[in-house]
């Protein structure tokens, strides 16, 4: 088969191409003409907190560009203002304009970790959507009917249920729909939730006479509690901003079950990676040992090799041998008693009382090698002491 490699490189890491016939095609063309492909991933900007999750896309995108291809990046300040209503069971509250580029200015930060500048174009919904008139919303909802939103799950659960549910809301599909045509994508990129709207993306440029794009869709990573999709409010995200002892130390926390999973969509290791990671799985290997491996790949990705060695170093040190690192924040405090959890708190080794007593509760504090066994203890700092909250987190007290 023709552009062999190229398809392997694409597949690696995805669900679904459809149609892959087309793509082929689509590479065909663009061989021929010189012309790269014009590969499409929206981001809503409702936030700024970038994790190993929202990257599965974004190294797919990463891969297209290491082929030659245009990476164009969908900065969604209108649809933001309405939010994805994809697996959601209540609307969201609309963000301010301001907000709106805030978070995009920051998330930009991030993905440019993964993704090659110069192969990166960047467009805003408002350069297309800002200047429409009635006429044509109403040109572009004419091209849809009721029954293809109600045969989409969140839209179709919060009807039969009662809930909720906004015609902003069923406008989105329409208005990522509109984008992919705006910029005249040969390729869309996105989560397999997104399919629905994806898909619509392809009718769009149907309806406008466009070559209609390819569905490239990935997975939704797991999270490291190893049950939920990864999120901030599960806290059981890898962040991209993380430092590389956190990403290792959270990598290495991951439950055995999703090893292969990190492997494939993590780290985005390629076939022969993955084969040789299953074969060690099936032989009865120390899981340990291929999560340090996964572990220092994902953090050499986004650090650097030297970033990941001194990560491992310092994480073997920690938890392999049990060692308190030599370097550590240090935290000046008067040497008057104080409770374990107020100390924990102001601090900043826990954000609140709740979280430093479940912490207490759970056997993960503790002074000077000692576990801090009540919720109501009470100490006197002295010079040098050492508080450990959790597997990661530790502070030196200075009382002079």
């Amino acid at each position: 088969m023709r552009f062999e490699q190229e398809i392997k490189v694409i597949k690696r890491g995805v669900d679904e191409i459809v149609p892959l016939e087309d793509l082929l095609q689509k590479l065909e063309k663009s061989e021929k003409s010189g012309k790269p492909l014009r590969v499409k991933f929206g981001i809503d900007p409702t936030g700024y907190d970038v994790h190993l999750g929202h990257l599965v896309p974004i190294r797919k995108m990463r891969d297209f560009q290491d082929l030659g291809h245009l990476g164009v990046i969908i900065i969604g300040d209108f649809t933001a203002q309405i939010g994805d209503p994809t697996g959601r069971d209540e609307s969201r509250p609309p963000l301010t304009h301001e907000e709106i580029m805030y978070n995009s200015e920051k998330y930009m930060d991030q993905l440019y970790t993964v993704l090659k500048p110069e192969l990166t174009e960047v467009r805003y919904q408002s350069e297309w959507f800002g200047s429409m008139g009635m006429s044509e919303v109403l040109k572009m909802m004419g091209k849809f009917t009721l029954a293809q939103f109600m045969a989409h799950d969140t839209f179709r659960t919060r009807f039969e249920q009662g809930l909720a549910l906004g015609m902003h809301e069923i406008m989105y599909p329409i208005l990522q729909g509109y984008d992919s045509v705006a910029i005249n994508s040969d390729v869309e990129l996105g989560a397999t939730e997104q399919k629905f709207n994806i898909l619509s993306g392809r009718d769009m440029q149907r309806h406008f006479g466009q070559e209609q794009q390819v569905a490239v869709l990935s997975p939704i990573l797991t999270g490291t509690d190893g049950v939920n999709k990864m999120g901030k409010s599960l806290n059981n995200y890898i962040a991209v901003f993380d430092t590389p002892a956190d990403k290792f130390g959270k990598v290495m926390s991951i439950p055995d079950s999703l090893i292969l999973n990190y492997y494939k969509y993590a780290a985005n290791a390629d076939e022969e990676v993955l084969d040789e990671v299953q074969a060690e799985l099936a032989k009865g290997t120390n899981p340990m040992l291929l999560k340090k491996r996964l572990a220092h790949s994902i953090v050499g990705f986004y650090h650097g090799e030297e970033a990941a060695n001194t990560a491992q170093e310092g994480f073997e040190q920690l938890f392999s041998r049990r060692e308190i690192p030599d370097e550590m924040p240090e935290y000046q405090i008067t040497a008057n008693p104080i409770r374990v959890v107020k100390l924990l708190t102001d601090s900043g080794l826990c954000t609140s009382g709740g979280e430093a007593k479940r912490l207490i509760q759970g056997g993960g504090v503790s002074l000077d090698g000692d576990k801090v066994e009540s919720v109501d203890a009470e100490i006197t700092p002295r010079d040098g002491m050492v508080l450990r909250a959790g597997k990661r987190k530790f502070i030196r007290i200075k009382t002079s």
